[in-house]
């Protein structure tokens, strides 16, 4: 099922629904189970295997949930992440190394001393 194959939306919708009644089976769940365990009634169950109509969005969410596919559907629409060239935008705007010259630096108060050996640190 990808985008390249020039299925119909309906099409698409029979073949999602078919590969949902198939996980289904081998769960050993009935549709009356599924629809139960996802608080779904039976013909919202029904009519998503048989790709005749789309069910709402959460309905078929509760069906992923217990099916054991939510980790799946983070696929589905991944998050957006930065490009690479952003990414080097990003590094060259983070602090490497802290300037000292703030309240909890060594050169507070315009009081700098030199070090020598044998001064506390």
């Amino acid at each position: 099922m990808n985008e390249g194959t020039g299925l119909t939306d309906e099409a698409f919708l029979t073949q999602l629904g078919g590969r949902v009644a198939r996980l289904r089976l081998s769960k050993n769940l009935t549709q009356q189970q599924l629809a139960e365990q996802a608080g779904l009634g039976l013909r919202t169950v029904q009519r998503l295997e048989l790709g005749v109509a789309a069910t709402q969005l959460s309905g078929f969410v509760r069906i992923c949930r217990v099916l054991g596919l939510m980790d799946r559907l983070e696929a589905l629409v991944p998050e957006e992440t930065a490009s690479p060239m952003e990414l080097l935008k990003l590094q060259n705007r983070q602090r490497r190394r802290a300037s000292g010259t703030g309240s909890g630096g060594t050169k507070a108060a315009g009081k700098s001393k030199a070090w020598t050996w044998g001064d506390p640190q």
